[in-house]
């Protein structure tokens, strides 16, 4: 029997798309309803559904960084759900969507739609690749969504990031959460301006090696500093240098620089070695393709 999980934090609109998925596909049973992104990646990887209908726009983690952490946790040798998201974005942004080839469902969920949807997932189904292979179809379906970009330059010291383009100015800083930048330049920050009691610390972003998200805040660390500033890791990653600066996990930035190498376990899981620091960082499966041997 397939199953199903569906992750939706509206509770009418929940019952309305379990009760629709009944009607069109009895067999399907749905195993868990999540009303956030969290809840939804516990719920998936303790039941281990075949289809996962997530909502793009919940409290916390949108559905896409849901299953961004989903792909990155799903245990080895297990068919990945099939996704499904559910979303009111218009028909410009659903193109992204129809490129990434992966199937939604806009709100409210009108049967006719849904039928399609049902269709294909039953004839996905039918067809299933094996589990290394549909997983790696997934994270690169999510990679475009994203914005994760492309593997960077071989050669250099640093290449592109995860998708993300700058867009402050060089003066800016952080200092207390808030950006001084303006919005429309695409310089990136050289310093943070970090908060130190009844000072201000100018934490010269070459002396970085990495940065850690901590709740709402994020962990600066040099070699042998360690600062707190208060803005979320994915509002400070657009202010970063591109080249120098990548996401490897969606806890977790570094800077290139930094890195000594990298290594790879008998499971193909990456973890960083750094050169200032003790701590090694594990690099997610969304982000693995950032590092290719020459």
């Amino acid at each position: 029997m397939p199953t199903a999980l569906i992750a939706e934090d509206e509770e009418l609109l929940a019952a309305h798309l379990r009760q629709e998925l009944k009607a069109l596909w009895p067999a399907l049973e749905v195993v868990g309803m999540a009303t956030h992104g969290e809840e939804a990646v516990t719920l998936a990887l303790r039941h281990r559904p075949e289809v996962c209908f997530f909502d793009i726009r919940m409290p916390g983690m949108t559905g896409l960084e849901a299953a961004a952490q989903l792909a990155d946790e799903w245990p080895d040798g297990t068919p990945f759900p099939l996704l499904v998201f559910v979303t009111a974005y218009d028909q410009f942004a659903l193109q992204a969507f129809e490129r990434a080839a992966v199937d939604y469902v806009l709100k409210p969920v009108q049967r006719e739609r849904l039928a399609q949807t049902v269709g294909r997932l039953q004839a996905a189904l039918a067809q299933r690749q094996a589990p290394p292979a549909a997983l790696e179809s997934a994270i690169e379906q999510l990679r475009g969504l994203l914005g994760v970009g492309a593997t960077p330059s071989v050669g250099a010291s640093g290449g592109a990031s995860a998708g993300m383009t700058p867009s402050t100015s060089a003066t800016g800083a952080v200092a207390g959460g808030a950006s001084n930048a303006s919005s429309g330049s695409t310089t990136p920050l050289r310093h943070l301006q970090v908060g130190v009691g009844d000072a201000i610390v100018m934490v010269p972003l070459d002396e970085v090696v990495y940065l850690e998200a901590a709740d709402k805040y994020v962990r600066v660390l040099t070699a042998d500093q360690e600062y707190l500033v208060r803005i979320s890791l994915r509002e400070l990653l657009p202010q970063l240098d591109a080249q120098r600066f990548w996401q490897v996990h969606r806890g977790h930035i570094v800077h290139v620089d930094a890195i000594d190498r990298v290594h790879r376990d008998e499971a193909g899981k990456l973890t960083l070695r750094l050169r200032r620091r003790p701590e090694k960082l594990a690099v997610s499966r969304m982000y693995g393709h950032l590092f290719r041997a020459m």
